[in-house]
């Protein structure tokens, strides 16, 4: 399994609306097609947390071939309003707020 965890900063209050257009966006085939197996949303101090799970090991590769998806690009430009690069100064792409792994436990 290959994880991601983005951060970002949210707006006050709009958690019901980026859980809204998740919720909407779920509901297609992009989940499948980017190969996620679960995806769960967080925020702590308006701070934003968007945890993936993807089959297999390649979910990177997947995601890059999403992005071009009008379906990708509608949500991205559709939670704007409400999620915003946590260093606006050094984000590029999606790739640029990821958090990375150092410790990593599971039971067998």
């Amino acid at each position: 399994m290959y994880s991601t965890l983005i951060v970002a900063r949210m707006e006050p209050g709009s958690a019901g609306e980026v859980a809204r257009l998740f919720s909407a966006f779920d509901g297609t085939e992009m989940p499948e097609l980017m190969g996620t197996r679960r995806r769960e949303l967080f925020s702590y101090r308006g701070l934003y947390f968007h945890l993936q799970d993807f089959d297999g090991e390649n979910g990177g590769e997947r995601i890059e071939q999403a992005k071009a998806d009008p379906r990708f690009v509608g949500i991205s430009q559709d939670l704007k309003p409400f999620i915003e690069a946590y260093d606006p100064a050094t984000w590029r792409s999606p790739a640029d707020a990821m958090a990375r792994r150092f410790y990593h436990w599971s039971a067998e």
